[in-house]
């Protein structure tokens, strides 16, 4: 049977090898394929003159972030929440208490206060705000590196 095989095909072709680099040039377009997803991407332009301005608190917030700055020439303490300037703890802590009110009354979980402090705040000023937080009664506070 063996002699009889070589009669019918008079030139032997190996295919192995063949396999061998197509397998090769498969890996290597798999490794070097890079997805890029377009749809994740939209430009957008919005309106500057309408809209909700800096001292309109709209909930619910999808994240309670308290930034604290500090001026080394005037020596004052910055508080800032979202995009509103605060004048002082009292004013944050009304602010607060109000976004606070604000998701429980959207059925909303319990969002976390985060603060984020500049370099150069005071720790009295960081203390206050986590004192706050802790009256108001927020179950979890986390300290953030910067802004997002």
């Amino acid at each position: 049977m063996a002699g009889q095989a070589q009669d019918e095909n008079p030139l032997p072709l190996n295919v192995v090898p063949m396999v061998d680099i197509i397998f090769c040039l498969c890996v290597f377009f798999l490794v070097c394929f890079q997805a890029r997803v377009h749809e994740s991407r939209l430009d957008s332009w919005l309106p500057k003159d309408r809209g909700e301005g800096p001292g309109l608190l709209a909930g619910p917030f999808s994240e309670l972030r308290v930034v604290l700055g500090w001026n080394a020439k005037t020596g004052a303490i910055q508080r800032r929440f979202g995009r509103r300037e605060l004048k002082d703890s009292t004013e944050l802590e009304s602010v607060l208490r109000e976004a606070r009110d604000a998701q429980r009354a959207a059925n909303q979980p319990e969002q976390p206060l985060i603060l984020d402090s500049a370099p150069g705040v005071p720790w009295t000023a960081a203390l206050e705000v986590l004192d706050i937080g802790r009256g108001l009664g927020f179950a979890e506070t986390q300290l953030a590196l910067g802004s997002p």
